[in-house]
């Protein structure tokens, strides 16, 4: 058994018998990459992992050409997480609340979507929202993808700590996935309508780690597009991440599904994926119980893929 990262796609690693691939948080990884992993073998089993599948992925699985399965029970102890919107007008009262639970001890996640301010993007920055955190509170860190690896290593393991002095830690995008501080109990959400929706619900995965009820704030602004308004409506409606992958699926369409893009929509001449979903979900049965030569079905694939590209 080999556990890496992307190192296990270099071309000059070379398996000398691959049966099994395991691909967690699949939907950080490009087609290509799964791919070229997966050719390192002849043909072997591929199980993929995610809390919140890419359209792609998830209309494989209404296509019948991926099995799934879907855990939908938490570990024993844990709490759904509470979502709320918030708009930016009321950051004041929510400060206010913050300095209420930190006194209590409670440890706060303050994501933003920018690392530094940019005239090209009025987004608010994780080194803008540091610095007026620190005109509240003496106890807030700071970690991004632009600092050394080691020095945001040690930051953020010092928010792991019990007793730790860091209560607040404001942060990029870089702690979506594999940080686990169970003490963690509130994530603020800066800008939310700047983020897909899976990012959103890996994001809110940081807190409800433990047994104590945990909150997401989603702190919007007042522009909200109504794609982005439909996002947080989403959010807060549930935690199921099939569900909110479904949506997500919905509003950026299935990618495709002999090609490499992982959203948008396949330009299907007689059904639209949207109105007839259900109708693909009976087709994927059936065929599955058809005896159909294979030869049969690489002509069918020939021809789906020249129809859907040339729109023919």
């Amino acid at each position: 058994m080999v556990i890496g990262t992307h190192a296990l796609f270099s071309d000059d690693v070379v398996y000398k018998d691959l049966g099994l691939v395991i691909v967690d948080e699949q939907h950080r990884f490009g087609v290509n990459q799964r791919e070229a992993l997966r050719a390192k073998g002849n043909n072997p089993d591929v199980l993929s992992l995610s809390a919140t599948p890419i359209p792609r992925t998830l209309s494989m699985t209404i296509y019948g050409d991926m099995d799934v399965s879907i855990i939908k029970d938490k570990p024993a102890g844990r709490m759904p997480i509470k979502t709320t919107k918030l708009p930016m007008s009321r950051i004041d009262a929510l400060i206010d609340r913050l300095r209420r639970q930190v006194v209590l001890g409670t440890k706060v996640f303050w994501i933003c979507p920018l690392v530094a301010e940019s005239d090209d993007n009025d987004a608010t920055a994780a080194e803008h929202r540091y610095k007026e955190l620190n005109k509240d509170f003496s106890c807030v860190g700071l970690v991004h993808g632009q600092m050394p690896k080691d020095e945001r290593d040690k930051i953020m393991a010092d928010f792991a700590r019990p007793d730790s002095k860091i209560k607040i830690l404001v942060a990029t995008t870089v702690i979506e996935v594999g940080i686990d501080v169970p003490d963690a109990t509130i994530i603020v959400i800066e800008n939310p309508e700047r983020f897909g929706l899976a990012a959103l619900h890996q994001l809110r995965g940081r807190v409800g780690r433990g047994t104590a009820q945990s909150f997401c704030v989603l702190l919007h602004g007042n522009n909200l597009t109504p794609d982005g308004i439909k996002r947080l409506d989403v959010l807060t409606e549930t935690d199921d991440g099939f569900v909110i992958a479904e949506q997500d699926l919905m509003m950026r369409g299935v990618g495709e599904l002999l090609g490499t893009r992982q959203s948008g929509w396949i330009n299907y001449h007689f059904v639209d994926y949207r109105e007839h979903r259900d109708l693909f979900k009976l087709a994927s049965r059936a065929a599955s119980d058809m005896d159909v030569p294979e030869q049969w079905v690489r002509d069918l694939m020939y021809i789906f893929d020249r129809t859907t590209t040339l729109g023919a």
